[in-house]
């Protein structure tokens, strides 16, 4: 929804297709049509795909951009049909799917073959691409010459409540909790996560804020030791996340070493530091240089739940550390990793996509951006 009111608020008239069953709406100048919430995965990739299709080509636009690789198939329509059509890699996904629990190692090599060959193809016959992450942009720079990278990084001013200097109070430093927001599952570390909060020599707690991606796997999660120390917030709205955060003295996102985390940038990440709390984070070299490199948490290895409490302990009793960090992470935030500098990318790419087309009168083209669902927790 960032890229879509960025786009609005710079004279674009914009569309966005959902598929997530809350209605059509029109929301900070973005127009959004909903084309009923799918029932299941299956119906996800069959139906509701073809849904969404018809209603972006309905809308007659000048531009399509496709946030969702199940919408490619969409998209070649479109760019056969001479549509300008342009696609938002979130993630490398031939490598994601070699991480999928649900495939054998046999059938992910397959399938994530399968997709690199139909990515391509597709990227190729596109005109443009946007790309979650520099890496993402390198590997796909190749395939199509409009390729440039706009990051996921957090609204400066939805954090405008953090404070940019570590004020050395006692009060400030009185917060027991540490959090975790997102999508909660055993590939983002929730398992090693829970174990630690056994291990833990302070009294803090952990805010858990999110929801389970599998009902085993929370069933199994409740019967561990340090679910005593758990407070389990369930899926909250922007205000509850940010409310969490001003409680907590540090924000966790210790995933798991697969390919794909190893090369993303989780937006997570960077709202902990837009909030003012430290990070502790998976030890992966990218994100070492962000969080070392600005001063701003800890890294640790994702699987080990001892270094992770080791982690939480330090910071939990050392809160001048702690606020220091914090206040880095947020200049940090406020000077480079804020979604402001990346709109001016994302305008940037438009810009030069749209000026060639002739009989131009001076006002941007309706522009629609179909996707599956803008509510989001990664």
């Amino acid at each position: 929804m960032k890229q879509c009111r960025s786009l609005a608020s710079h004279g674009h008239e914009v569309a966005l297709v959902v598929a997530d069953g809350l209605g059509d709406a029109c929301r900070d100048g973005v127009r959004i049509v909903d084309v009923g919430r799918p029932s299941g995965r299956r119906e996800r990739m069959l139906r509701s795909t073809r849904r969404v299709g018809r209603a972006a080509l309905a809308l007659g636009a000048d531009v399509y951009q496709l946030h969702d690789p199940e919408l490619i198939p969409v998209g070649l329509r479109l760019a056969f049909g001479g549509r300008k059509v342009v696609f938002d890699a979130h993630e490398d996904v031939p490598s994601q799917l070699l991480d999928k629990p649900y495939l054998s190692p046999r059938s992910a090599r397959l399938v994530s073959r399968a997709y690199a060959a139909l990515e391509r193809s597709a990227l190729r016959r596109f005109d443009g691409v946007l790309a979650a992450t520099p890496l993402i942009r390198a590997r796909l720079a190749a395939l199509n010459p409009l390729t440039v990278d706009v990051n996921n990084f957090p609204r400066a001013e939805e954090f405008a409540q953090a404070p940019l200097r570590a004020e050395i109070t006692e009060t400030a430093g009185a917060r027991d909790s540490f959090c975790y927001v997102g999508s909660i599952s055993a590939i983002r570390g929730v398992r090693e996560l829970v174990q630690a909060c056994a291990l833990l020599r302070t009294p803090a707690r952990l805010a858990l804020a999110g929801s389970f991606g599998e009902a085993e796997l929370e069933a199994e999660i409740q019967g561990y030791p340090g679910w005593r120390r758990v407070d389990a917030l369930g899926h909250l709205d922007r205000d509850g996340v940010a409310a969490v955060m001003a409680r907590a003295f540090a924000g966790l996102v210790t995933l798991l070493p697969t390919t794909s985390y190893q090369e993303a940038l989780p937006v997570k990440m960077f709202e902990y530091m837009a909030a003012g709390i430290p990070v502790i984070a998976s030890d992966f070299p990218l994100w070492r240089d962000i969080v070392e490199g600005s001063g701003c948490g800890l890294c640790v290895d994702p699987r080990n739940p001892a270094a992770i409490a080791a982690a939480i302990d330090h910071l939990a009793s050392h809160p001048r550390l702690a606020r220091e960090m914090g206040a880095n992470g947020r200049r940090a935030v406020l000077e480079r990793y804020n979604w402001e500098n990346e709109a001016d990318k994302l305008i940037a790419f438009y810009t030069d996509l749209l000026a060639p087309r002739p009989m131009r009168k001076g006002v941007f083209g309706k522009t629609t951006l179909p996707a599956r669902s803008i509510h989001s927790t990664d």
